[in-house]
């Protein structure tokens, strides 16, 4: 009797273990269920969140309102075939002859407005004008840089280059801007009837070479006496005929 009585108390031991080992399980499997279902309200808002961000309406940037550089040089509301160079643009006429008029097909830049003989306002208009390169032009029609570093008073005579620039009413094909190998021409305030009449009167001291700035030789002179007066007769003849010049390799004013 003892024995069957130890045997009913395991049996429910065991079944009151195996009870709660499954009320474990069971708890532990509504805890994840829980935890699912609270993160996908979340996840669902972020993804609202973020759809709604990108189907933001879309403003376009305002267009620039600043000037062109041009328009301080274009005329308003004067003749479309007296507007300057810069404030059209011209199609190539393939068929002129170098040298010769020919008419090219031009229109306004934007922003320019002109009109025509007879008052009306157009875009579209044509020009007449010499057909050649702007490089061509005579030396009237375009303005240069002007070098300090070449000696204009050699033989043979320096050259420099140049950036040369076309005048704002001058037509012509191809860049406006160019460059160009140029004779050396500038000056350094040195007169010539000067240096001449120092030569003459003060020579023999060399007052005709320290007025250049030719020191060493004017300190010959000096020296000399002018050479005996050799030296003096050799530089009137220079100063008069231009050999001999500044020591900065200026022109004569």
């Amino acid at each position: 009797m003892a024995a069957r009585r130890w045997r009913r108390a395991l049996r429910g031991l065991c079944r009151a273990a195996l009870f709660l080992a499954q009320l474990s399980v069971l708890s532990g499997r509504a805890g994840s269920l829980m935890t699912t279902k609270l993160s996908q309200p979340q996840s669902t808002l972020a993804k609202s969140l973020t759809s709604t961000s990108t189907n933001a309406p879309y403003f376009k940037p305002l267009e620039s309102t600043e000037i062109p550089p041009y328009l301080t040089n274009c005329p308003s509301n004067g003749l479309c075939s007296r507007l300057p160079p810069d404030c059209m643009t011209c199609n190539t006429n393939y068929s002129c002859i170098y040298g010769k008029t020919a008419t090219f097909d031009c229109k306004v830049k934007p922003h320019v407005h002109c009109v025509d003989e007879n008052n009306h306002e157009q875009e579209n208009f044509t020009i007449n004008m010499t057909c050649q390169f702007c490089w061509q032009l005579a030396t009237s029609d375009y303005v240069c840089t002007n070098s300090t570093n070449c000696m204009t008073v050699s033989c043979p005579r320096q050259r420099y280059n140049a950036t040369c620039t076309v005048r704002d009413h001058i037509h012509c094909l191809g860049n406006r801007v160019f460059p160009k190998m140029l004779y050396c021409n500038w000056t350094g305030g040195y007169k010539w009837s000067t240096a001449l009449a120092l030569s003459i009167t003060l020579g023999g001291f060399g007052a005709d070479r320290f007025y250049l700035g030719q020191w060493r030789e004017g300190l010959g002179k000096l020296f000399s006496f002018g050479g005996l007066g050799i030296w003096t007769l050799i530089d009137v003849l220079l100063i008069g005929v231009g050999y001999v010049g500044p020591a900065d390799g200026s022109l004569y004013i």
